[in-house]
């Protein structure tokens, strides 16, 4: 469960999680097996600080996004100031063998991306005259990678051969159109959870500094572990709405 002692706010659920950016909302789908889970979840929670947390519930899983500010604190000696930073975290909870889940997050038609990851970064970015945005997730290096910090099953700490072969045909990241990822998870065993991130930043267009690529890099943990310090910082502030 993300984040379970932040206070929280329950809201009618009427709308589509989403980040609004400047080439249009980034969206968020999860599918099970053959089933895709409805665009609206079951329960949607405000939580502090302009952040909500969306859940869904199945038989065989529970499904969370978070959607929150980010701040990548780049060193504004080095990087361009960012126009906004934006996050989302994903997970789920496997009650049941899971043999196939796949999670999306993707702009509209139109928006007009290219691929632009890196060594352990799934990543887009879309410009245009005006705007620079790149959206950022983990690749399947960096899904490996981090099986031993619980951020997902300690048995995909085995598949890093397969990355490092090109062997992987059943899981990885897809990059569709360029307008966003798709990531097809390994197999989840009962009790397994998997938590995933997705940042986009967008800065303007004539902003040669790489600032929005290098800040859609973070692991969930650092997304959450930003978001709990906050939190914690409001909490201690008498006037903090």
């Amino acid at each position: 469960m993300l984040l379970p002692t932040v206070p929280r706010t329950r809201l009618r659920s009427s709308d589509q999680p989403a980040i609004d950016t400047p080439f249009g909302p980034l969206t968020f789908t999860t599918t099970i097996g053959n089933t895709s889970l409805p665009l609206q979840p079951d329960e949607l929670f405000q939580l502090p600080g302009d952040r909500t947390l969306a859940r869904w519930v199945t038989p065989g899983a529970r499904v969370e996004l978070l959607l929150t500010p980010y701040d990548p604190e780049l060193d504004p000696e080095n990087w361009g100031r960012l126009i906004d930073c934006r996050a989302a975290v994903w997970r789920i909870d496997a009650l049941t063998p899971l043999r196939r889940v796949q999670f999306s997050a993707g702009l509209p038609e139109g928006a007009d991306g290219g691929y632009d990851g890196g060594q352990g970064l799934a990543a887009v970015t879309v410009e245009d005259e005006t705007t620079r945005l790149t959206v950022g997730g983990s690749d399947e290096e960096a899904m490996c990678g981090v099986a031993d910090a619980g951020e997902v099953p300690r048995q995909w700490a085995a598949l890093i051969d397969e990355v490092h072969n090109q062997s992987f045909t059943t899981w990885g990241v897809d990059y569709g159109h360029y307008r966003g990822m798709s990531w097809t998870l390994p197999p989840l065993e009962a009790g397994n959870h998997c938590e995933l991130p997705v940042v986009a930043a967008w800065a303007p267009a004539n902003d040669e500094s790489a600032n929005t690529w290098y800040a859609v890099t973070p692991s969930p943990t650092v997304l959450l572990r930003q978001v709990t310090a906050e939190l914690a910082k409001r909490a201690d502030t008498p006037d903090a709405g």
